[in-house]
Formats: structure tokens, C-alpha cells, sequence
């Protein structure tokens, strides 16, 4: 149960740590806040929750931020499949919750001006009117992503997992090619050297 004493960080936090507002940045936001909720789970100070995500888009640093599941800790796990798709396991409940953005939404669902205006900006043509422009309806588009009702956004539903193990820590080895020092079970063999993993490929 999210204790009534942890303090959750709030959007401004995710925007200070990720560098700027946007859409995606609200979307993995809200979905952390769903996830952890779902899972009656306050953020993760070690390794007590572990997230799985399946983009590299903005989203995924809110999601850092709110659940406290980062790579470095080795409870971020990244899969590469282009999925706006978070999935969060409590390893002490042995629970995990899926939240997916649902086909049906869009930022012109919420606002349809939002896109002409981004494609101006993103296009380096905006004048100084249109850019203030773009900006209100940018923030106006979080907003709401913030606080309409979640179902409006996301799919969520409970899955079974397979609760993944606690990070190892490897012991690092030295390139016999580059000299650098590289985690041993990420180094490879090559005709009696010991390489890193770019070493390797031009050995090919």
C-alpha cells in the first residue's frame, strides 16, 4: 500500500530531470502513477519494484523518476519494441500490473490544434507568436493527460510475470585489443582473447 508519508515526486520533478514538458513525458508519468497505485506500491528505494518498458521515448524518464526504477540499479529493463507499453512487478507482493496506451488515443483527441503547431515548431519555421502558441497548447495537452480519467489513456490490467532476479554485479576485465575494461559476462572470446563486444565485430 502507497504509504499516506511518501512523498511522490511531482510532474515538475520529471520535467527538471528529463529537460523539457511534453506529451510523452505526461504519458509515462501518469502511467507510473497508475502502475503504483494498482499495486498499492510506494516508489522503489532499492530494488523492491522492477519496471519493464518497451519504447526508449520520454516517457521512460518520468517513469524513473516516479517509481525510482532505473538502469543503473538494474531494475529498469529495456525491451526495444517500439511500445508506449510499461509493465511494473513488485517483487515482495509477487504482483505486476500492465498499463499500455490505448490505440484510440492521440494528442488531437484532445486538442487538434496541438499538432499543426508542433509540425510548425519542429519544422524551425514558427514565428515568435506561433511558438507561444504551440507552448499554451503543449501545456494545455499534459494537462489533460494528467487528469482525465485513465481509461480515456490506458489499458491496465493485471499480468503474471516471472519476478526477475537481483542485479549482479560482474567483475570487469580488460580488452586484450582495445585495453579498455568491460564487464565479464559481456566479454567475448576470440581465437584465446578476451574482447569487448566492438572489438569482437571487427575480428569478424
Amino acid at each position: 500500500m502507497v504509504h499516506p508519508a511518501t512523498q511522490i515526486p511531482s510532474f515538475s520533478d520529471a520535467v527538471q530531470f528529463h529537460g523539457h514538458t511534453c506529451p510523452g513525458l505526461a504519458l509515462g508519468y501518469r502511467a507510473a502513477l497508475i502502475a503504483l497505485e494498482e499495486l498499492r506500491s510506494d516508489p522503489s528505494h532499492d530494488e523492491e519494484l522492477v519496471a519493464v518498458v518497451e519504447n526508449d521515448a520520454c516517457g521512460i524518464d518520468a517513469l524513473q523518476v516516479v517509481t525510482g526504477c532505473t538502469a543503473g540499479k538494474g531494475n529498469l529493463i529495456f525491451l526495444d519494441y517500439g511500445k508506449h507499453v510499461y509493465t511494473l512487478i513488485n517483487r515482495r507482493k509477487g504482483k505486476a500490473v500492465r498499463v499500455a496506451t490505448k490505440p484510440s488515443f492521440s494528442t488531437a483527441s484532445l486538442d487538434p490544434a496541438f499538432g499543426d503547431l508542433r509540425s510548425k515548431v519542429m519544422s524551425g519555421n514558427a514565428t515568435a507568436e506561433e511558438l507561444e502558441e504551440f507552448e499554451k497548447h503543449r501545456d494545455a495537452v499534459c494537462q489533460a493527460i494528467l487528469t482525465v480519467p485513465y481509461p480515456e489513456l490506458f489499458s491496465v490490467r493485471r499480468v503474471d510475470m516471472q519476478v526477475p532476479a537481483t542485479a549482479t554485479i560482474y567483475k570487469s576485465v580488460p580488452c586484450d585489443c582495445c585495453g579498455e575494461m568491460v564487464s565479464e559476462h559481456r566479454a567475448i572470446t576470440v581465437s584465446g582473447n578476451t574482447l569487448c563486444i566492438p572489438c569482437s565485430k571487427k575480428k569478424e
